[in-house]
């Protein structure tokens, strides 16, 4: 009995097998193949048909084959100018109320230790002189955060300079306050 099974279950790969075999040989030889053995296919169809307006085609046929640069302005049709104005009008007037922005920090120490703090505090204003640093509690750690910055770019080119001096200095994103 279990020869039998065994004898089947080989049967049954081997018309597996075949089957694919096959549908793999016809696949190849009904696509796009030329004589030479190289493929190729016409999509052509499937392109889209770009057609430009008429005073655009009478120009284009009035210069002939000069070379010139017959760029004509097309006015988009489907813009949204109009609503991402509003939006970021209304972001403004949201930021404005508030008094503040999103923007980012580098955070140069978070720990349990105030005089780590200080001592970072202190080391950062000596290194960097025109770095603001400022210390925040936040029970139980207390954190040391330099700089505020609107965009990453910004920040980036300070948190290098910094990552020299902090190996553990992370960059953070943070509300910064409109002055």
């Amino acid at each position: 009995m279990r020869l039998g099974m065994k004898n089947m279950m080989r049967l049954l790969t081997f018309v597996v097998v075949a089957v694919l075999i096959a549908a793999c040989s016809s696949k190849v030889s009904t696509t796009g193949s030329s004589s030479d053995g190289k493929y190729s296919e016409d999509l052509s169809v499937l392109r889209p048909k770009v057609e430009l307006p008429s005073d655009t085609a009478k120009q284009s046929g009035a210069t002939g084959s000069t070379g010139g640069n017959n760029a004509v302005y097309l006015e988009p049709r489907h813009t949204v100018n109009a609503q991402l104005d509003a939006v970021l009008d209304s972001i403004d007037r949201i930021n404005l109320a508030n008094g503040l922005v999103d923007g980012f920090t580098i955070q140069l120490y978070s720990g349990k230790q105030q005089e780590e703090a200080l001592n970072v505090k202190k080391q950062i204003a000596q290194a960097m002189p025109d770095m603001e640093a400022d210390i925040l509690f936040s029970q139980p750690n207390f954190r040391v955060r330099a700089g505020k910055y609107i965009n990453r770019f910004e920040a980036q080119k300070d948190y290098m300079a910094v990552k020299k001096l902090f190996p553990n200095a992370i960059l953070i994103p943070e509300r910064i306050p409109i002055r």
